[in-house]
């Protein structure tokens, strides 16, 4: 069974940085991704990566300033990372991996627009202070 556990989330002033793993077991596929959601808001898709980086792709409001990437997969998994850089008070929420396996990019890319991974971690808290 996948399991995803998400870590180096944590309290930062605005301008700084952070990186966020998702550390993904018993996991063999090929597309990832990174959400968020601030309390009292929709969760939001952050950043999406397939099979080696074929199709990385960010919401508007992060380009240029998060990075997303995997590390080489083991024989037990696969850990992704998300850079986060020039962070800002909206960055405030709570950051969750996901993960599935895609025949297409385009596949995986519709598991990210419509939120429909099969696999989630429970995610990590991150807060920006201004």
């Amino acid at each position: 069974q996948v399991q995803l556990v998400e870590s180096g989330g944590g309290s930062v002033q605005a301008g700084g940085s952070l990186r966020l793993s998702c550390a993904a077991s018993a996991y063999s596929g090929n597309c990832m991704g990174w959400f968020r959601q601030a309390p009292g808001k929709n969760r939001e898709r952050v950043a999406i990566i397939y099979g080696d980086g074929a199709i990385i792709d960010y919401a508007d409001s992060v380009k240029g300033r998060f990075t997303i990437s995997l590390e080489n997969p083991t024989n037990t998994g696969q850990t992704m990372y998300l850079q986060m850089n020039t962070l800002k008070s909206e960055d405030t929420a709570m950051y969750s991996c996901a993960a599935d396996t895609a025949d297409l990019g385009s596949s995986c890319y519709g598991f990210w627009l419509d939120a429909s991974f099969g696999n989630w971690g429970r995610g990590t808290q991150v807060t920006v202070s201004a």
